[in-house]
């Protein structure tokens, strides 16, 4: 007699629960062996600190209110909520909306006080921005030039993978995700200037945006995203 494989895998881990679905049962056999295995082991997880979930459901397409479904779900089990649902498959929409995040738009120009320009995806500007201008961009900026003005790089939530490069990192005003940094409100050693190529990025293990020489920034973690530059 064959043994039945489960359609729900639970893996504890130190920052949470891992819930792994079958993707290749039907859709309701999922929702009832997902209540069921919660509700068996809701013991492990009823009292103390809320535990953290996040889904895995493989090759099979989430739509959103199948999400929204799952998310109940687990939701409606006393002290667990619902990190993130993770599917390898996008819709065309999704694909393209994900590849449009990942171009690097290159821009020649000066950008004066007053002036706005924002794009989706990493931002190549040659040239300045004065004070009074705005750079925004949905993924990194880089600068080769003086950033005397206001940049804002990044998504919310995303905030350390996420950097703004200048050849002159004099700005106004960065922000980097839903962090934002004032220069005349930060320390010198948080935010300075020696007028060589430099990088602000998130330093996670004090919540701020640290502005540091390229050579140094490419010797930690965000060495991957500046190689994105051309």
């Amino acid at each position: 007699m064959s043994i039945k494989q489960p359609l729900v895998t639970m893996k504890g881990r130190k920052d949470g629960l891992v819930l792994v679905m079958d993707d290749t049962c039907a859709y309701e056999a999922l929702l009832h062996e997902l209540k069921e295995k919660l509700s068996v082991n809701q013991q492990l997880y009823k009292e103390g600190p809320v535990t953290s979930v996040k889904v895995q459901v493989g090759n099979r397409y989430i739509s959103e209110s199948q999400r929204s479904e799952l998310m109940a779900i687990i939701r409606s089990f006393d002290h667990l909520k619902v990190d993130d649902i993770w599917s390898n498959v996008l819709t065309r929409e999704e694909f393209e909306t994900e590849k449009s995040k990942e171009k690097i738009v290159s821009v020649a120009r000066i950008i004066r006080s007053g002036q706005v320009l924002s794009v989706e995806g990493d931002l190549l500007l040659i040239g300045d921005v004065n004070p009074g201008g705005v750079v925004s961009a949905t993924g990194n900026i880089f600068v080769l030039g003086a950033l005397r003005g206001i940049a804002s790089a990044g998504t919310p939530g995303n905030e350390q993978n996420s950097v703004i490069a200048a050849s002159i990192m004099k700005p106004t005003q960065l922000k980097i995700g839903r962090i934002i940094s004032r220069t005349a409100e930060e320390p010198a050693n948080e935010m300075k200037n020696d007028h060589v190529l430099e990088c602000a990025y998130v330093d996670l293990s004090v919540g701020k945006i640290v502005i540091d020489r390229l050579q140094a920034v490419l010797k930690k973690s965000h060495l991957s995203l500046l190689l994105k530059m051309p």
